[in-house]
């Protein structure tokens, strides 16, 4: 019998995500479980497994196409019942016969998916006048976003007349390309976090605040044992979890910061998981660690350093990937002294750990004398903080970094 194959779950808060390449062709077996397409979101790149043993019959969507979770992507011929199908938690589709087939070829093009309707709805286009551009005249998302960028001169005028925001829909501006210059077409990676940091800017009404800590004693200490860590531990030791140990010890005494967007509320996450921003070629990826608070400064550094090799590779799991309630860019280490992060939706906040300058400071009895300082720059939803318990949270932080003591703020 024929079955559905939809485009699966792929992390939290995933809702869609873009076939960069179909590993099957119509008539190719598979088993159950094996891969049958690569899939790029804004948070993972994943291998959609199949849901059933059989023949592929067809490939409804097409490569770099779009898909909204839940949505059809390929037809399988399997030999299961329609208990066993039921069973394994997919909806079944009906047998087609060989006689109906054509019948069923000629219906693709009235077939759409929710985010082409979606699409269609909110831009006035009728969907009957639409040639598709997918498999038996199909319409795809690629096609709707096409005539969206298109658009007419007369439907511009149209719009400038009857007041509305023509420049919502005026197509991209044209840029002259030169005989020397070159162009790079976009990787998917780099459209799901062009779409994910749009998503950001426009949903989020963003604030910012800074401060300036003094960390002599934590650079001093780092120093000091450096060496000596490295040889014991096998990696070196470097200034990221010393802030990210004060970060979550402080996240816990401001438990409003760890929170996430809920739409009609506000959630305050039990557990602290922190996503770390980490750079790969000309990939950004946001791999989380789980239950920070609960890791040494130790701890922190040794699953920094597995967490960006991983990324480094293109390792990283679903799982890894997932969960995060705030998170940290370390913009420091590319040697920006002050910068202005993008909330990562649906988190409440980011903070970026600049680089730490020495530089000469006032001290006690109007003393003055060269310290390293670094400044602390946080990013938030105004929606859920303000300004008054981010600056305490900030505040708390620069305490706990500035009273660095060896004593009894040990690295195990």
């Amino acid at each position: 019998m024929s079955e559905q194959i939809k485009m699966p779950q792929l992390g939290e808060s995933v809702t869609e995500g873009t076939i960069t390449k179909w590993l099957v062709e119509p008539g190719d077996k598979v088993n159950k479980y094996d891969p049958i397409a690569d899939v790029t979101t804004d948070k993972v790149n994943a291998e959609v497994p199949s849901a059933f043993s059989g023949i592929i019959k067809e490939l409804v969507a097409q490569e770099d196409e779009t898909v909204q979770v839940g949505e059809l992507i390929c037809y399988i011929e399997t030999n299961e019942t329609p208990a066993a199908s039921r069973q394994g938690g997919t909806e079944p589709a009906k047998s087609t016969a060989p006689s109906e087939e054509p019948a069923q070829e000629g219906a693709m093009k009235n077939r759409y998916s929710p985010a082409v309707m979606r699409l269609a709805q909110e831009n006035n286009i009728d969907l009957t006048t639409v040639e598709g551009s997918g498999r038996s005249g199909r319409i795809t998302r690629k096609d709707i976003e096409q005539i969206i960028q298109e658009g007419t001169a007369e439907q511009q005028e149209e719009e400038q007349a009857a007041g509305y925001p023509a420049y919502k829909k005026k197509p991209p501006e044209k840029i002259e390309v030169l005989s020397e210059d070159k162009e790079i077409p976009l990787s998917q990676m780099r459209k799901a976090i062009a779409g994910n940091m749009v998503k950001s800017k426009e949903e989020i009404p963003h604030a910012w605040t800074m401060v300036e800590a003094d960390v002599s004693n934590i650079v001093t200490y780092r120093d000091r044992i450096k060496e000596q860590f490295k040889e014991n531990e096998g990696f070196s030791l470097t200034f990221l979890p010393f802030f990210m140990k004060a970060i979550v010890e402080t996240l816990k005494e401001f438990p409003e910061v760890n929170s996430v967007w809920g739409g009609d509320k506000i959630i305050h996450k039990k557990d602290i998981n922190i996503s770390i921003a980490v750079a790969a070629e000309d990939s950004l990826y946001v791999p989380v660690i789980k239950n920070a608070d609960e890791k040494s400064i130790k701890g922190l550094g040794k699953e920094v350093r597995s967490l960006a090799k991983k990324a480094r590779l293109g390792q990283l799991s679903e799982e890894e990937m997932k969960g995060g309630t705030f998170t940290i860019n370390n913009t420091g280490s590319f040697g920006s002294v002050q910068s202005m992060p993008i909330v990562n939706h649906p988190q409440a906040a980011i903070l970026s750990i600049e680089s730490i300058i020495k530089k000469p400071v006032v001290v006690q009895d109007d003393m003055v004398a060269i310290r390293s300082m670094v400044n602390l720059c946080l990013s938030l939803d105004h929606r859920i903080l303000d300004g008054l318990i981010c600056g305490r949270f900030l505040a708390r932080i620069k305490e706990k970094l500035e009273g660095f003591n060896v004593e009894k703020d040990h690295i195990y």
